[in-house]
């Protein structure tokens, strides 16, 4: 009874913080899921950051349709929807179009743990080398030419072949990947075939319109490079000529957007809802009134 009893906690240990939040870490060895602190503590809506997290915490192949996430979370199609479009605009989603052998066109998503990556990461090493041909035996009496130094690979070159080619047309030109994956051209592909689409460019027609036509019903496998595939249509489809008078000129296709409600791909000059859930809400308003 003598000695002396004390109920204050004890004394913190050196280093931890006065206030705020204290971490209880746990080593995980499965079902964990890596998020940069870039998106975690990225401000603005805390639903676009959840439901950032929930996707990449879905396998592949998982669907992340709207009408998905609406099933997981509890906010509306309306939140979920500006979600994902806050992570397209900061490069985290991609949603591209893809046209399939039977004509349809369905949206294919893609999400990226850094903004701004796309593709895989090439392994590390320094890059192959083209193998250099071997020198041809000169004749006898002819003299020895020095043999020719060949043109560097490397950005600087690529950037030089570039600088001389229409900047619209190359823009068309790397735009055609985000309708079809496969259709990556390298730096003298897209300049070799840039002048044939400045000259498509120079005759009226719309970057649209050349996308369509590179585009539409392509094999689902090529034998070479699609460059090959691209300057064949851009050679052998004949130009367009002037309009006959009298003739009303066909109005320009509006652009694909995807639909809010469940994603489907349809034409509209700004995003919004298709036909069908448009009916379906107008239903539902006229129900609710009723």
């Amino acid at each position: 009874m003598a000695d002396s009893q004390s109920n204050a906690c004890p004394r913190a240990t050196a280093g931890t913080p006065n206030s705020g939040v204290l971490h209880v870490r746990t080593r995980l060895a499965a079902d964990f899921t890596v998020v940069s602190n870039a998106l975690a503590q990225r401000r603005g809506s805390a639903v676009t950051v959840g439901v950032a997290v929930y996707i990449l915490s879905l396998p592949d192949g998982a669907p992340v349709t709207i009408a998905a996430l609406c099933e997981h979370f509890s906010e509306g199609e309306i939140l979920i929807s500006r979600a994902l479009r806050e992570l397209e605009a900061a490069g985290y989603l991609e949603r591209r179009r893809e046209r399939l052998p039977s004509g349809r066109i369905r949206t294919r998503t893609s999400f990226y743990d850094v903004p701004g990556v796309r593709g895989r990461a090439r392994p590390p090493g320094p890059p192959p080398r083209r193998p250099r041909p071997l020198p041809q035996p000169a004749a006898p009496d002819a003299p020895s030419a020095p043999a020719p130094v060949p043109a560097p690979d490397g950005p600087e070159s690529a950037a030089l072949v570039l600088a001389d080619a229409d900047p619209e047309a190359i823009a068309v030109l790397t735009a055609l990947r985000r309708v079809d994956a496969r259709l990556v051209l390298s730096a003298r592909e897209a300049a070799r075939l840039a002048p044939a689409v400045a000259e498509w460019l120079a005759a009226g027609v719309a970057p649209r319109e050349i996308t369509e036509l590179l585009t539409a019903g392509l094999p689902d496998r090529f034998r070479g490079r699609p460059a090959g595939v691209l300057a064949f249509r851009l050679r052998e489809t004949p130009l367009p000529g002037p309009p006959e008078p009298g003739v009303v000129p066909r109005p320009a296709l509006l652009p694909f957007q995807t639909c809010d409600g469940c994603e489907r791909a349809f034409r509209a000059p700004a995003p919004g809802h298709c036909r069908t859930c448009r009916d379906h809400l107008t239903g539902d308003r006229l129900r609710a009134a009723g």
